[in-house]
């Protein structure tokens, strides 16, 4: 009892003193009591710290004391016991462990709480540092999620069209540079299942529905003359289906119908332009523009401002700073209300309406009354090219007092724009046009827009709103006016 007593303090001190353990299997020997005195020997037992190469096992022998030492530290006890455990403590590493990387989502901007993940690449393909695994579409922009290191994607624990949140893990990463073991994406099982069952009901039905013969009009038994006929006849032809591998895009002729979930942005674009008619008086006032000098200022200087900015001069800086100034001329146009009280700002943000692949977004000039034409034109490309490549940021199209809205590169003639909320106006361009104008009494030909201010009637008067618009009508056509401060 001795022996096995000190056995079993020395396997405690052992588990004390390393990080993980292995139990060992029991080692028993069978063998009568008499036959057992008469063979009892000292066996002496090793406690080691196995190498993480190493696949050694402690072993013992009952016929003669053995000690094989498989470490550095080793820990000897004697025992004489027939009923011995053995126990082996085996430190070492996990190639799966340490090789393994967790890609997550990024960290949301302040007013972002989740978005809808959109996978952009599957299980078994390689991907290098900071290449983009998947895109989150939220209610503003687009995230990307970045690969934290090279590797091969192993695993998949979303799908597309999940929901995800700041720190979802979205897959695995093997990174020790061999043939990764694969596996199967990782869903959320019986959602999965569920929509694969009523896809295939639905493929089934549609073949059902288009190989089906129409019964023809002889073989209809005849209708009961007291029968309510007020049922509104069903449409002739084949039937509408809702075949989801049909590309939305494409009008086939084929008389079927596909069914696309909204994406966020544009629930958000809908939710905010409703929610304009709703709050807003919205009222609009026109006025056209003669672009004979702006047109002219543009074809002198075009080429010189490009070979010494790259970039090109367009008529967006004319209007933007045109905007601007007549902005500070007319400071309720920049005030907003909120609540019972009007806000009076002292700076001009001036959001520029721009088309992206996912929608409209509306990136932010800020302190335009600060900005000459060069910073402007710049800043513009810069966004555009950011809406392009779905890398606009919230804080990109945060705030704004004012709005501008180009359709003239669209070719549009007239419109009315909406108001951006909570703005109190938002300025309407359009396409330019050689129109007949009478010029101090005579009929010339010259390049016309025709402009729209939408307003707020709760805040702006329609004078306030006309003078605005001419305001900006003098600064287009004639840019001195700006340097006069007239």
């Amino acid at each position: 009892m001795s022996h096995i007593s000190s056995l079993r303090n020395a396997s405690l001190r052992a588990l004390r003193t390393t990080s993980n353990v292995a139990v060992a299997s029991k080692y028993t020997s069978a063998s009568g009591t008499n036959r057992s005195c008469q063979q009892q020997q000292q066996q002496q037992f090793s406690y080691s710290t196995l190498s993480p190469s190493s696949n050694r096992t402690l072993t013992t022998e009952n016929s003669k004391s053995s000690q094989r030492t498989l470490s550095d530290q080793t820990l000897a006890t004697d025992s004489s016991s027939s009923s011995i455990y053995g126990l082996v403590r085996h430190l070492h590493t996990s190639s799966i462990l340490l090789d393994s990387v967790s890609i997550t989502t990024p960290s949301f901007p302040e007013s972002v709480k989740d978005g809808t993940i959109r996978l952009l690449k599957k299980v078994g393909d390689k991907v290098s540092v900071d290449e983009t695994v998947a895109e989150i579409e939220t209610d503003k922009v687009n995230l990307s999620v970045n690969a934290p290191q090279s590797g091969t994607i192993t695993e998949l624990l979303v799908v597309d069209g999940d929901s995800v949140t700041a720190g979802t893990q979205i897959a695995k990463l093997d990174t020790s540079g061999g043939d990764a073991d694969v596996k199967p994406v990782q869903t959320t099982g019986i959602d999965v299942k569920r929509t694969k069952e009523e896809s295939d009901k639905s493929t089934e039905k549609t073949d059902s529905q288009l190989t089906k013969p129409k019964p023809s009009t002889a073989q209809k038994p005849a209708e009961d003359p007291k029968r309510e006929t007020s049922t509104p006849a069903k449409r002739t032809g084949l039937p509408t289906q809702n075949v989801g591998n049909n590309d939305p895009n494409k009008i086939t002729g084929m008389r079927s119908e596909t069914r696309v979930k909204m994406s966020r942005m544009r629930l958000k674009i809908a939710e905010r332009l409703k929610e304009a008619q709703n709050s807003c008086a919205m009222l609009t006032t026109f006025n056209e523009i003669d672009m004979s000098n702006i047109v002219e200022f543009r074809k002198k200087f075009a080429d010189q401002f490009q070979k010494q900015h790259k970039l090109k001069l367009g008529f967006m800086s004319a209007f933007v700073k045109a905007s601007a100034c007549a902005l500070m001329d007319n400071p309720t146009v920049n005030a907003v209300i909120d609540g019972n009280e009007i806000v009076y700002r002292d700076y001009v943000d001036i959001s520029v309406a721009v088309a992206s692949p996912k929608g409209l977004v509306v990136p932010v000039l800020r302190n335009v009354e600060q900005m000459s034409y060069t910073d402007i034109e710049r800043s513009i490309s810069e966004f555009g090219e950011k809406a392009k490549t779905g890398t606009l940021a919230i804080e990109d199209m945060d705030g704004g007092t004012f709005t501008i809205s180009n359709g003239g590169v669209f070719g549009s003639l007239f419109g009315t724009p909406i108001i951006n909320p909570p703005q109190s106006a938002i300025l309407g361009m359009h396409g330019i046009f050689d129109r007949p104008v009478a010029i101090n009494g005579k009929i010339e030909i010259r390049p016309m827009m025709y402009v729209a201010l939408t307003y707020d009637h709760r805040i702006l008067d329609g004078r306030d709103a006309v003078l605005f618009l001419r305001k900006i009508k003098q600064y287009v056509e004639d840019s001195r006016s700006i340097f006069l401060d007239l």
